[in-house]
């Protein structure tokens, strides 16, 4: 693999209770949409919660990108990120049966 092939990523972010302040703000949500549509390397992504009536406690992305510090960098400048109140682990991922399409 070059330095130029993307390999897939999965995020998993954890979130402090604090943060439901920023996904309730409708112009920070809006930044954080926008900021979502300009980056197509973010494959998929959405909020985590514990049942459907639970608050969000976090948020899962797959990115398609070539490095480690590729996916530190759409994290870090997303809209959403704050740092003291939104946690993040970063996994390579491979998906099973990689001759299917999948489609959510």
């Amino acid at each position: 693999m070059t330095q130029q092939e993307s390999r897939r990523w999965v995020v998993v972010f954890r979130d402090d209770a604090r943060m439901m302040q920023i996904r309730a703000d409708p112009s920070r949500r809006d930044a954080h949409v926008a900021y979502v549509r300009a980056h197509p390397e973010l494959r998929i992504g959405g909020g985590l919660r514990p049942n459907p009536e639970a608050d969000f406690c976090g948020a899962l992305w797959v990115v398609e990108v070539a490095t480690r510090g590729m996916v530190e960098a759409l994290i870090t400048a997303d809209p959403f990120f704050l740092p003291e109140w939104r946690t993040y682990e970063i996994y390579t991922w491979g998906k099973i049966l990689e001759d299917e399409t999948v489609l959510l």
